[in-house]
């Protein structure tokens, strides 16, 4: 069921209200003026708008593929005492890395090296994410890119099992 905001409480032709762009921020993490572009151009549709917020945040992250990740964190994930991961990921700046975008990002894909045992990072990009399996690890990654505005890059890992 498609969720539409309604924007017949226009001022002008050219103006959604701003309930129906905090919503749509809300459930995307766009920024403002992006939320509105969408909602005028779907014409109140919502999932319309989150379409097209997610159609340009996957062009952000081509224009960021080939920036340079300096700032960066490792990451620690014990399964049951029984599983170890490592996790070395990467982002542009220092504000990133420590922000709730990048961190569950980051415990979400050392959850995933846990589960499925990726033989190195490329293997672990291409598997289909443990939670929704009609995605991969891949787009979990671009999501966060698209959400914060830096290229992120998963460095390496280590996995280990007793």
């Amino acid at each position: 069921m498609s969720k539409q905001i309604k924007i017949s409480t226009m001022k002008t032709k050219n103006e959604v209200t701003a309930e129906a762009v905090q919503v749509l921020r809300e459930a995307t993490g766009a920024g403002v003026m992006d939320c509105r572009k969408a909602l005028l151009e779907a014409n109140g549709d919502f999932e319309a708008a989150k379409k097209v917020i997610q159609e340009k945040g996957l062009s952000k992250v081509e224009k960021r593929a080939g920036r340079a990740t300096g700032a960066g964190l490792v990451h620690s994930y014990v399964h049951n005492g029984r599983i170890g991961v490592l996790l070395e990921i990467r982002a542009e700046t220092d504000f990133v890395v420590r922000s709730e975008p990048f961190q569950a990002l980051t415990h979400e894909v050392a959850m995933q090296i846990a589960a499925a045992a990726p033989a190195d990072v490329p293997a672990l990009l291409a598997q289909p994410y443990i939670k929704d399996e009609s995605r991969t690890v891949k787009d979990l990654v671009n999501d966060v890119i698209a959400k914060v505005g830096e290229n992120i890059s998963i460095s390496q890992f280590s996995r280990m099992e007793v």
